[in-house]
């Protein structure tokens, strides 16, 4: 089961990810914009972002990994259960959250490496 600590490892592969925190909570971010957000409250879970299609499709599979609550309906962003997911999977996941919120420069930078 993945970690935080994991979830920091995998995204500081990625180019200008910083740790930061987002709404008091321990986040990831690039360029100053929040793509991994680690919840603290009572449901707990990890918020990645991600297009509205991607989310409905992954709330679809039936994977108990990804839910969602009422505060993040029609919103860009998954919530994704670390103790139920791949890590395979997750660093998919991260990888797109960060495309989603990284300025196109730095995606060409990692599209090139």
């Amino acid at each position: 089961m993945p970690t935080w600590e994991d979830v920091v490892s995998i995204a500081s592969a990625l180019p200008g990810v910083e740790e930061s925190t987002w709404y008091r909570t321990p986040s990831l971010k690039v360029a100053g914009r929040g793509f991994v957000r680690l919840r603290t409250e009572a449901e707990g879970g990890l918020v990645l972002m991600c297009d509205l299609a991607e989310k409905e499709a992954l709330l679809a599979s039936g994977n108990p990994a990804f839910y969602t609550t009422p505060h993040y309906d029609g919103y860009g962003a998954i919530l994704v259960d670390l103790d139920r997911i791949d890590l395979d999977q997750l660093s998919e996941l991260i990888e797109e959250s960060w495309r989603i919120k990284a300025p196109a420069r730095l995606g060409k930078t990692r599209d090139s490496s």
